[in-house]
């Protein structure tokens, strides 16, 4: 087909907003997609299924699409979404009885293959090692359960669907970005050696997987955003040759601006080589433009063959956890602060019996406050342990006994609670060629899907990104200015690792960041990363550095002690901090 395909998201993650489906509708889109699974989101499902067997799939999908079925199918919209999670299979019969209901006849298509647990044992022992790529330790040697084993497939299964005259496509773990590459590739009739056109695809796929992250949420300038309305979700129109337009619907609110669709590039990515299933897509060559109001082209994104791996995201059961927070007021913080810990480590009979004993003091006090708010800070404790009745009521019971023995003005944000069970996230790679994966049709039939490393195709035209500008970074007196004076920021969570992208607000400012932010530079701003290593990547053309660090949030968003687990307000952070920055430049 000629003319680009556009593809709308409705969903960045399992509990987004239910009516953004319906909203997505009230506009022209050919392919209606969703995006349900976190890494977390797979042991979220896995407990769900340990309730009910016939769960383990995304169950707010089946609400959003009771609303807009009959819409999609008397317009001719498909519907793609990964909502099938554990039990693609499960959801799908859940689609056909729903289409029954409501007097429909829906085609309705499924893909397998992603789940390893089945095969586990056996691919260890064939001397497949599972190697966590944060920590380099193989598998065998985490001596916990592991209850989730997914390998991140690619679009081609959607393809195949698409072309088999499916409506609806249910996915399991597949890479966010295949929701956009395989309806892009079955719209347009891409070959497997297509590399720009899919790593176009790619970042499109990247921009539009988060919602409302592409379209003014979660941005450093909130003053860009003239709509402060609740942001319409966004839609990629990719034309043939992989470029796009990332847009919203008229009327909607947000904005959708070359800021904004930096921001969502550099989220939760590792170097500028964007490794998926399908091509590896090099962010350092994508250009972006403002083509109009809330149109924003990406183009110039270069592609290569992919490997011949496929990562997979395993979850393990960590054991249980429990928290308590005390609140301080007043004077003499941290003197109360080691008063509490103290007395509950006399209560408790010492700190020896958990696996993990973790202490935080969280400052928001203000000397001479105005409120009493203002003047209190948290003692946060977290207990970890293989026990749940270690961590349970014994836990935060001996907390309420400090209630009257304690410090001055001792009270709780929470009663006390009950243990919970957390996890810990593994990421690993498996030769992609041990991976079956198999597409089932609306008529029955079932395909297997062949992975693009398995083919053979002609070779690739190197890839090189382009060279920065040579910039003079103005000389002369320096102020000491907050850095989000110069960049904005946005941050995430990749497992147990963390990343920062930072893009500079002129070309300027890019030459200045790009020579002031060292690494060094980096671990002294952000302290908690100083012991840690920390990868430094650059991507001119976008005005932007990355920075990845490794076992900042270890053991994984479940199981880490960390405030914030998921490092959403890491970027924030940062951009606080006071640097030096040319005054030629302010």
């Amino acid at each position: 087909m000629a003319r680009p395909v556009r593809i709308a998201n409705c969903s960045g993650f399992y509990g987004d907003r239910l009516a953004a489906a319906r909203e997505m509708l009230a506009g022209p889109v050919d392919v209606l997609t969703g995006d349900y699974l976190a890494e977390l989101t797979m042991l979220i499902l896995w407990k769900a299924r340990q309730k009910d067997s016939g769960l383990g799939y995304a169950s707010t999908f089946l609400r959003q699409l009771e609303e807009v079925l009959g819409t999609c199918l008397e317009r001719g919209v498909k519907v793609v979404a990964n909502a099938g999670g554990l039990n693609p299979g499960g959801l799908a019969s859940k689609i056909t009885e729903l289409s029954g209901r409501l007097g429909l006849n829906t085609r309705v298509a499924y893909l397998t293959g992603d789940d390893l647990i089945p095969a586990l044992g056996d691919l260890q022992a064939a001397g497949h090692e599972f190697v966590n790529l944060d920590t380099g330790l193989p598998l065998a040697k985490a001596d916990r359960p592991v209850v989730t084993a997914n390998a991140y497939l690619g679009g081609w299964g959607i393809t195949a669907a698409l072309q088999a005259g499916a409506d609806v496509v249910v996915c399991p773990r597949v890479t966010d970005a295949s929701l956009v590459t395989g309806p892009a590739a079955w719209w347009h009739g891409w070959r497997r050696d297509d590399w720009d056109a899919l790593a176009g695809a790619v970042a499109a796929g990247h921009v539009i997987e988060c919602g409302p992250q592409a379209t003014g949420g979660n941005y450093s300038f909130p003053a860009e955003i003239t709509n402060r309305r609740y942001p319409g979700f966004p839609i990629a129109e990719v034309a043939a040759d992989g470029r796009s337009i990332i847009t919203k619907h008229d009327g909607t609110g947000g904005v959708v601006s070359v800021g904004t669709v930096t921001a969502q590039l550099l989220y939760e990515i590792g170097e500028p080589a964007y490794l998926n299933p399908d091509v590896v897509a090099h962010f350092d060559t994508i250009r972006l433009a403002q083509e109009g109001p809330d149109r924003v082209a990406l183009t110039g994104t270069r592609g290569s063959p992919p490997p011949d791996t496929l990562k997979v995201a395993l979850n393990m059961l960590g054991g249980y956890r429990n928290t308590t927070t005390m609140v301080l007021t007043g004077l003499d913080i941290e003197e109360k602060a080691e008063r509490a810990v103290a007395l509950l480590t006399e209560v408790l009979g010492g700190t020896e019996q958990f696996d993990e004993f973790d202490v935080r003091l969280l400052r928001f006090d203000h000397p001479d406050a105005p409120t009493n708010e203002q003047a209190t800070a948290h003692l946060r404790i977290t207990v970890k342990d293989q026990d749940e009745r270690t961590v349970g009521r014994a836990f935060s019971n001996a907390a309420v006994e400090l209630a009257l023995a304690g410090y001055a003005g001792f009270h709780t944000t929470t009663p006390p609670t009950a243990a919970s069970a957390f996890g810990v996230y593994w990421p690993a790679v498996v030769p992609a060629a041990v991976v079956t994966q198999q597409v089932h049709l609306p008529d029955g039939e079932t395909q297997a899907v062949r992975h693009t490393s398995d083919l053979s195709h002609g070779p690739a035209a190197p890839v090189t990104g382009p060279p920065p500008a040579v910039l003079v970074i103005p000389s002369g007196p320096t102020r000491d200015v907050p850095l989000g004076r110069m960049c904005g920021a946005r941050s995430g969570d990749k497992g147990g690792a963390a990343n920062v992208g930072l893009w500079a607000v002129s070309p300027e400012a890019y030459a200045w960041l790009r020579g002031y932010l060292t690494v060094d530079r980096f671990k002294g701003l952000l302290t908690e990363a100083a012991s840690l290593p920390v990868e430094r990547y650059e991507l001119p053309n976008l005005l932007a550095l990355n920075f990845v660090v490794p076992g900042l949030l270890a053991p994984g968003v479940s199981g880490t002690t960390r405030p914030d687990a998921q490092a959403k307000g890491l970027g924030e952070y940062l951009r606080s901090r006071l640097v030096p920055v040319p005054a030629a430049l302010l």
